[in-house]
């Protein structure tokens, strides 16, 4: 990757305009191993820069995708109506670069949420085509009977489409829990599907997305993480 100047660099990761981030610079506000620079202008590989703005640690991204932990009680949208927005739980730098969340959670469901301010990759990642799975761990209202477990590996019908979907993996973890993984991305699909088999979702979580599987101990509720390069890699990959 060519070089760049280190006001470009800070625009780029989105801490604010040009003028803004020359400010930053100039008032000794960025930090490169451990060292403050202060030339706007000066010029630097910012390919796997790590380097911290204000005391914040940030590693350069030229195309952010995070994963985020999400809460219940929170809208996935840029401009929430009855609930707050996710991205009041991101920092401001990536809500500037206008990251943009892949699929959607209601505000009751919590767990992993992907975004991005990758068009491209955001295409790819909602394509029907592209069949990323995804696990859900729902909380039924009564007991699951094996009779709703066939179904729903066999496919149900839901009322906005004629062709049956069915789960692609379903596991009774106990007896009111099941484990559902499922690659469509139909609107309210789990609780859908669970009250055509007779049943219903009382509480909804997304432990895993593709490879990218969710641990509340390394993750907690409201905070997100830069997605690797090599999870990037094979959540992309051919299926």
């Amino acid at each position: 990757m060519p070089t760049q100047t280190l006001v470009q660099i800070l625009h780029s990761q989105g801490f604010g305009v040009r003028r803004a981030c020359e400010g930053l610079i100039l008032g000794g506000h960025l930090r490169i191993d451990g060292q403050t620079l202060t030339d706007p202008e000066a010029r630097i590989d910012p390919q796997g820069l790590s380097f911290e703005v204000e005391g914040r640690p940030w590693l350069y991204q030229d195309k952010a995708l995070i994963l985020l932990h999400k809460p219940a009680g929170y809208e996935c949208s840029q401009k929430a109506s009855a609930w707050p927005s996710i991205m009041l739980l991101l920092p401001p730098p990536l809500r500037h670069r206008g990251v943009q969340s892949v699929g959607r959670l209601d505000q009751d469901t919590t767990g992993a949420l992907l975004l991005t301010d990758d068009g491209p990759l955001l295409h790819k990642l909602t394509s029907p085509k592209h069949h990323v799975p995804k696990v859900y761990e729902v909380t039924a209202a009564r007991p699951i009977e094996d009779r709703q477990i066939t179904r729903l590996l066999a496919g149900v019908v839901l009322d906005d489409d004629p062709r049956p979907v069915a789960a692609q993996a379903c596991e009774r973890t106990d007896e009111l829990h099941l484990r559902l993984t499922l690659t469509q991305g139909k609107y309210h699909q789990v609780k859908r599907m669970m009250a055509a088999v007779g049943n219903h979702c009382e509480r909804l979580h997304r432990s895993a997305i593709g490879n990218l599987v969710l641990d509340g101990g390394d993750l907690p509720e409201g905070q997100w993480r830069f997605v690797t390069d090599a999870e990037r890699a094979a959540l992309t990959a051919k299926r």
